[in-house]
């Protein structure tokens, strides 16, 4: 019997693009490479029989040019709570492993990359509100990542833009977007200031993205139908 699996993540992350992240609207990356660090919580999860909820999580990737022309580097960081079940279940989960075929976000970069550093199991200090687009994260000796709304240059206030996507997608359904700075050290050493972040519902299990309604799309009231 294949492995049965549920992946629920609010994630935060960000990317050295600018506010139009070529893997959003089809368009070239801003620099003619790829750096970007995910980070999240799971808040709803399994592995067959090894729960995975309140666990924390990062994917730190690296490409030299287009993330299509492959070649990418690539390191997943474990929160230390884990136990061994579920360091091996969210290893599986995070490298791509025990799903159909490029039919989520960890499947597709994993087969871009021909690198793969040692996988990390550390403290994540991960603190997001998805919904103001605000995160902090600190993962001691590898990470530090903040995030932030964007600004209405007009009055200063946090300025407000999403992005849905009824099909297409590899990762999410709908994300509220932002920005961010983050630092990382290390063998994925790398540095982006005030470029694309998205906070984000990752919702997968092993047949791939989960066509659900995210909970961030509430401000929309009655509508229905799926974002």
């Amino acid at each position: 019997m294949a492995n049965q699996w549920l992946f629920k993540s609010e994630t935060y992350d960000n990317c050295n693009c600018a506010v139009n992240c070529g893997c959003q609207f089809n368009l070239p990356s801003t620099h003619g490479y790829c750096q970007s660090a995910f980070v999240g919580n799971i808040v709803e999860g399994h592995f067959n029989d090894t729960p995975l909820a309140g666990l924390n999580w990062a994917g730190l990737y690296k490409w030299s040019g287009e993330i299509a022309a492959g070649n990418g580097k690539r390191q997943i960081v474990i929160d230390e709570r884990a136990n061994d079940a579920q360091r091996a279940a969210l290893e599986t989960i995070i490298s791509g492993e025990a799903c159909e075929p490029l039919s989520n976000m960890f499947s597709v970069f994993g087969s871009t990359c021909s690198e793969f550093c040692e996988t990390l199991f550390l403290p994540i200090d991960l603190e997001a509100n998805l919904e103001l687009r605000t995160a902090r994260v600190d993962i001691p000796g590898i990470m530090t990542s903040s995030g932030k709304p964007i600004t209405n240059e007009f009055n200063g206030q946090p300025f407000h833009i999403a992005l849905a996507r009824r099909s297409g997608s590899f990762e999410f359904t709908y994300a509220e977007i932002g920005l961010g700075t983050t630092s990382v050290t290390g063998d994925m050493e790398m540095a982006f200031e005030d470029s694309w972040a998205h906070y984000c519902v990752h919702h997968f299990n092993q047949d791939g993205l989960v066509r659900e309604r995210s909970r961030l799309t509430a401000w929309l009231g009655g509508e229905q139908s799926v974002g």
